[in-house]
């Protein structure tokens, strides 16, 4: 008996299924809202995109309306009721409206989808009053603001509901350079592990999603310009290569569909291993000051 041998797969792990590809049934979010923030741009904007695929009605909240406005053109073709919200989810009370336009014009939203929020690289001892608060409010207090308006309503009406607060892999493991952020997401993970228990009787799940590497063409210039200081981003992944960002819609998307219901309380990290990685002997320590580019602290 002979076999034939199998083609040599590529090195690391397999490539992500084509666009538009789904694990999940076909309309399976019809007759559904779901409200995605940040959802005019980046991960915000490919979450709604995969809901969109499955037959969700989508409500797009951030700042920026041109965005918004762009991102719901490319939504229509899935043929759903997409509406767009300009807020700042650090005002509760522009929250609510929110909510309310959401409501009377598709319904309440049965499934919240965290994602806004801010950061900037930055030495811990050069962080700023201003540039602290602008990060912890956006990212954790706003996070919680609208977990909180969208879990009232859903205890008013008696319905069940869903939320995914997106998080980051250095809220367990620390962030130099983005102190201010990993404050937030591990704040933002103790929402997702506290609001769990005390939600999940009334039928509101709460879970966690972090990305790990996803470039994508929305990405500020700072990040962006990291990356593009690294010569091979690929081979610097466990994975041998990095994120796409329909994979992170996709993880969305099954973590709050009916197939996932006994899941709660949970984060589900997206990111090939990364984050578990480390070196036999350390890898040799490079002050964050150098490797953002600057000179000695001056005070």
């Amino acid at each position: 008996m002979t076999h034939e041998s199998a083609s040599p797969q590529q090195p690391g792990l397999p490539a992500a299924p084509p666009l538009g590809a789904s694990a999940l049934p076909a309309r399976t979010y019809e007759g559904h809202v779901v409200l995605v923030t940040g959802g005019g741009s980046g991960l915000g904007k490919a979450i709604a995109g995969e809901f969109a695929r499955l037959g969700a009605d989508l409500v797009l909240v951030g700042r920026d309306e041109k965005r918004l406005k762009a991102a719901r053109e490319g939504l229509y073709m899935f043929g759903g009721r997409v509406g767009v919200e300009v807020c700042d989810i650090r005002e509760p009370d522009r929250i609510a409206e929110v909510f309310d336009a959401a409501d009377a014009a598709l319904g309440l939203p049965d499934v919240l989808v965290n994602n806004a929020a801010a950061n900037f690289p930055v030495p811990a001892e050069e962080l700023s009053p201003n540039g602290w608060r602008a990060v912890v409010d956006i990212t954790l207090s706003g996070t919680w603001f609208m977990a909180r308006e969208f879990a009232r309503r859903h205890l008013a009406a008696g319905t069940p509901g869903s939320v995914i607060n997106i998080g980051a892999s250095y809220a367990w493991t620390g962030g130099p350079g983005f102190v201010h952020s990993a404050a937030a997401k591990a704040g933002v993970q103790n929402l997702v592990e506290t609001l769990a228990v005390e939600w999940g009787p009334y039928g509101i799940q709460i879970n966690g999603l972090v990305p790990g590497l996803v470039p994508h063409e929305d990405m500020t210039a700072d990040i962006r310009g990291g990356l593009e200081r690294a010569d091979d981003k690929d081979g610097r992944q466990p994975a041998l290569r990095v994120g796409q960002p329909r994979e992170i819609g996709w993880a969305a998307t099954f973590l709050a569909s009916p197939y996932a219901r006994f899941i709660s309380g949970h984060t589900l990290v997206v990111d090939g291993a990364n984050w578990q990685r480390r070196t036999g002997v350390g890898a040799p320590v490079v002050t964050v000051r150098e490797q953002l580019g600057r000179g000695p602290f001056e005070g």
